[in-house]
């Protein structure tokens, strides 16, 4: 796992070890960023169940003007701050550990929000939980991009009943990103 373009490119990320997180594939985040990158610039971006952070760097490494990482695992925390430290990404970024539900009332205070990235673990309607804590957060308006990575089975029909819409959803092999704003 690398970062793949802008300032941080080439340079090799950690992944925490055991199984408890997921990476996204190399393959699939630089789709991902190929469609969100020319507006990534000067934003703020937030990265859910972060992992390695690597999707947070990637953002941050093309521009983002910062980015806020949230993980529970101890293991995935640790490499986060290593990556931040290869990276030397730590002046533009903000770490937050914990239970994710409870530590995202840290993002409500910050003046706004242009991305919100979420890859929580599949099928368990994480996403579900955290788009009907989100709407409530002046911080996240009708015009950050909300982009979950979930199963190709992950129904989000739900999303117009909590004050969403859909914008877009790019299909890959074995799953999905969903791209969400509120109504």
């Amino acid at each position: 796992m690398r970062v793949i373009a802008g300032e941080k490119r080439r340079i090799q990320l950690d992944t925490p070890e055991g199984m408890n997180t997921r990476p996204t594939q190399d393959r699939i985040k630089e789709t991902l960023f190929n469609m969100i990158g020319p507006d990534i610039a000067g934003r703020r971006f937030v990265d859910l169940f972060a992992g390695s952070g690597q999707m947070g760097i990637e953002a941050l490494s093309r521009g983002a003007e910062f980015a806020y990482f949230f993980e529970a695992d101890n293991k995935a925390l640790t490499c986060i701050k290593n990556n931040l430290d290869k990276t030397d990404l730590n002046h533009v970024s903000q770490i937050y550990s914990g239970d994710i539900f409870s530590a995202i009332k840290n993002i409500s205070n910050v003046d706004s929000i242009d991305y919100v990235f979420m890859d929580p673990p599949y099928d368990n309607l994480y996403e579900k939980k955290i788009l009907q804590r989100l709407i409530d957060f002046e911080s996240i308006d009708k015009y950050t991009t909300i982009i979950v990575e979930a199963s190709l089975d992950t129904d989000f029909s739900y999303l117009s009943d909590l004050g969403y819409e859909l914008i877009k959803e790019k299909t890959y092999k074995t799953n999905k990103h969903v791209f969400i704003q509120k109504v």
